[in-house]
C-alpha cells in the first residue's frame, strides 16, 4: 500500500493508482447510542476539533452534516508550527491528521458531532491507525476548545466502553488543545474535487453514504 503522502502527490500530478486493499462496505457502520451528557450553548458559533484517520474522508461527513459551517483540513496536537503534510506523515511532528469543525450549536451539538464520528468517521479501537493508514499521526483524538467539551467527550468515551459497544477497547485520546494549522490547499473539499479518486471510492464515499443511512435527519 502505498503512503497518504504519495496518493496525495500522486493526485496532484494526475498520476492513477490502485489499491490491492478490498472497499469498505457501509453497512459495516452502526449508529452507536447518543452521549447521556450533552451540555447546552446558545451562541451561534462553536469550534471543536477532530483526529480520526485520513482528514479526507472526517471532512467530508463533516461538512455534510446540518449545522456546520465549515470544515478545514489540518494538523492538530503537535510541537511544529505550520508544519507541512509531508513533515507530518513522515512522523516525528507530533501531529494528527485533524478537521476543524465550526458549527451552531443551537443546530447540532457537540455530542451529537462525537455520536457521528463514532458511528461513521473513525474506528477508535485502532491505535494509531485507521484501516490503512499507519502512524501516530492517523490517530483518532480529541481537542477540547472549553471545559465542556472536555467534559462531554471524557463522559461519552465512557459511556461507550461501558456499554461494551465495541470488542475492544477505546483507544481515542483527549488531548490539550494546542492550535491547529492549515493543510495545504490541495487537501481542502478533496472528496468534493476527487470523487473517483481510487481512496475517495474506497474508504471515505462509504462514510458518507452511512452519515446518510443512520442520521438521514441530520444531513444537509
Amino acid at each position: 500500500m502505498k503512503s497518504l503522502a504519495a496518493i496525495a502527490l500522486a493526485a496532484t500530478a494526475g498520476v492513477s493508482l490502485f489499491f490491492a486493499a478490498p472497499a469498505v462496505e457501509a453497512g459495516n457502520y452502526e449508529r452507536v447510542p447518543a452521549a447521556r451528557l450533552d451540555i447546552a450553548n446558545d451562541a451561534t458559533v462553536e469550534t471543536a476539533v477532530f483526529a480520526g484517520g485520513c482528514f479526507w474522508g472526517v471532512e467530508a461527513v463533516f461538512e455534510r452534516v446540518k449545522g456546520v459551517k465549515s470544515a478545514v483540513s489540518g494538523f492538530a496536537g503537535g510541537h511544529v508550527i505550520n508544519p507541512s503534510y509531508r513533515q507530518v506523515t513522515r512522523g516525528g511532528t507530533g501531529h494528527a491528521e485533524a478537521v476543524r469543525v465550526i458549527f451552531d450549536p443551537r443546530v447540532v451539538s457537540y455530542a451529537e458531532l462525537l455520536q457521528v464520528y463514532f458511528s461513521v468517521i473513525a474506528d477508535p479501537t485502532q491505535l494509531n491507525r485507521q484501516g490503512p493508514d499507519v502512524g501516530e499521526h492517523y490517530r483518532t483524538a480529541f481537542f477540547p476548545m472549553n471545559k465542556a467539551q472536555d467534559k462531554v467527550a471524557r463522559a461519552y468515551i465512557r459511556q461507550l466502553g461501558a456499554a461494551g459497544i465495541y470488542n475492544k477497547p477505546i483507544v481515542t485520546r483527549i488531548e490539550k488543545y494546542r492550535g491547529f494549522h492549515n493543510a495545504e490547499n490541495y487537501h481542502q473539499d478533496f472528496m468534493v474535487k476527487n470523487p473517483n479518486h481510487p481512496y475517495i471510492v474506497q474508504h471515505d464515499a462509504p462514510k458518507v453514504r452511512a452519515l446518510v443511512r443512520l442520521f438521514p435527519a441530520k444531513v444537509s
